[in-house]
């Protein structure tokens, strides 16, 4: 009788989730933070999670003291501690030279064309960029502290995908 009702709210296959914070527990870190980027780093370049919070407080530092812009005065005033969010102009270059190289999945104006699932993302090894945060998808299970999928329909803006080494290519 209420099928009518099912055409609106329509299934979609999600990531399974596993609870994992990076290491930060480990590292002797407590409490919450926003380190989501230095979390995901961890997980999907398998670092220890103090070499990347200590990696990313020296290259916020270094871009405050080299630049002059809004970033870089933030990051002055502020400090230069990763514990509450990293900005792309930081992370990018040092997720690329972990091996990760950059694929955008959203163009201006056109709106979400993927999502957070298993079926819009490749199985392999990821960090996601949703809307303020990052996320570690490892062969198709998100690791974080939290499930950001909101169910299959949170909005990919883009991602890093581990670069295969090829063992065989003797060029």
């Amino acid at each position: 009788m209420f099928s009518f009702f099912n055409l609106f709210s329509r299934s979609h296959p999600i990531f399974s989730f596993r609870m994992h914070d990076g290491g930060r527990d480990a590292a002797g870190f407590k409490g919450g933070a926003g380190d989501c980027v230095v979390r995901s780093i961890a997980i999907a370049a398998n670092l220890p999670y103090l070499q990347v919070y200590e990696d990313l407080r020296e290259a916020n530092a270094r871009y405050a003291n080299e630049r002059d812009n809004k970033l870089s005065r933030h990051l002055t005033r502020k400090g230069s501690s990763p514990r509450n969010g990293n900005h792309r102009n930081v992370f990018h270059d040092y997720i690329l030279s972990h091996g990760f190289e950059w694929v955008p999945t959203m163009k201006v104006g056109a709106g979400c064309q993927v999502h957070l699932r298993p079926t819009e993302l490749p199985t392999d090894t990821l960090i996601v960029k949703v809307s303020k945060h990052l996320t570690a998808v490892i062969d198709g299970v998100i690791y974080d502290t939290h499930n950001p999928s909101r169910g299959g329909n949170r909005c990919v803006y883009g991602y890093y995908i581990k670069k295969k080494s090829n063992l065989h290519d003797h060029t």
